[in-house]
């Protein structure tokens, strides 16, 4: 009886069947009692870069999420990704919780960095946090755009890891985030002796309105297969929150970009990003369609601030058209500019790959 219990469940979650769109559903098993959910998103993407694809359609994520909850003591989640062709795991933790104070997880979740990150791709604004645009490659060390979370996670400060994390609140006002982890992200053991360090606190200063500080210590494997480290700071500020009104986060982060390193080079070249997203929510109250948010992001990067007219400028217009809670259909137009506006030769990059770049990205959001 349990086995028809749990798959009738699972069919009920399959995209189209009859339980989709009715909530998440709740099952027992042995000891625990799980919580399943998910989310598709597809995806439709095109790009000015002569370089790549003019217009693809693609799965961007296909994620099926159990949450498991032994006792008031002990909980998990596992959550497995089909999107992108491949499948792939994402979050899969073991969690103790002591204390409002105090949790200590234990597996795969995403690294105590930056808001940009940590926030959920059911939640955030933009289509894409990269701002990807195919065909798109020159931000020195990263490739793709110079955007602040092409920084974060292909610098591997942010994103997902395996180790563990602790984290709570202290009082009405201060929480915290700190993980140890093996530095070589999702789904794979470590390749050196070193570990990597995140830590992240964050101030409530008044109703809706928080301020943070981050740091992070990734290592890795050098140019002679030595173990190294790099590091990274930055901070952020929230005012609102998603689907309340206007909602802002504004964030900084500067570091050492290890990725643009030279066996060569006396020290690691120094990058410098930051990023705004602001949008405002606007409930419509009809039967079809639930609230209607328009929004727009700058995000501004440096790969090495050593070197003038390598970085480069995202600007990303765009509208979310919500049907219930977190079922959306969202549209952005990532715009992007390489180089200055204006210099001559030796002052960057040639001229000719100085020029704007562009890609409409269409995303519809199903959340169950």
């Amino acid at each position: 009886m349990r086995r028809l219990r749990l798959l009738g469940a699972v069919l009920c979650l399959a995209p189209g069947g009859p339980g989709t769109l009715a909530g998440q559903a709740e099952i027992s098993a042995r000891d625990a009692q799980i919580r399943f959910g998910g989310r598709l998103h597809s995806q439709l993407a095109t790009s000015s870069s002569a370089k790549g694809k003019s217009t693809d359609f693609f799965t961007r994520r296909a994620r099926l999420t159990l949450d498991v909850r032994v006792s008031p003591l002990l909980d998990a989640r596992v959550q497995p990704d089909f999107g992108g062709g491949k499948p792939e795991l994402k979050d899969a933790y073991f969690r103790l919780n002591f204390d409002r104070g105090f949790r200590l997880s234990v597996g795969q979740f995403k690294r105590a960095f930056d808001i940009y990150e940590l926030d959920s791709s059911t939640d955030v604004v933009v289509v894409e946090r990269t701002g990807r645009i195919d065909g798109v490659d020159g931000c020195a060390g990263l490739g793709g755009t110079c955007a602040l979370s092409r920084f974060t996670e292909k610098l591997a400060y942010a994103g997902r890891d395996i180790g563990l994390k602790a984290d709570g609140s202290l009082g009405e006002r201060v929480s915290y985030m700190a993980t140890l982890t093996n530095g070589t992200g999702t789904g794979g053991s470590d390749e050196n002796s070193g570990k990597s360090l995140a830590g992240r606190v964050s101030v409530r200063l008044a109703e809706g309105v928080v301020v943070s500080a981050n740091v992070s210590r990734h290592d890795f494997v050098g140019e002679t297969d030595s173990a190294e480290a790099a590091a990274a700071f930055g901070g952020d500020l929230e005012i609102g929150r998603f689907r309340n009104g206007t909602h802002l986060q504004v964030g900084l982060v500067g570091g050492e970009n290890w990725r643009h390193a030279t066996p060569s080079a006396r020290e690691i070249p120094r990058f410098l990003t930051w990023q705004a997203i602001l949008s405002r929510y606007f409930p419509l109250g009809g039967e079809r369609f639930e609230a209607v948010e328009p929004a727009i992001r700058a995000s501004w990067g440096d790969p090495d601030r050593a070197v003038g007219g390598d970085g480069g400028l995202l600007l990303t217009p765009g509208v979310f058209l919500y049907v219930k809670g977190k079922n959306r259909i969202g549209a952005n137009l990532d715009i992007y500019r390489r180089g200055p506006e204006t210099g001559g030769a030796g002052d960057g990059p040639d001229p000719a790959t100085r020029r704007s770049e562009f890609s409409f990205k269409l995303q519809t959001y199903l959340y169950y």
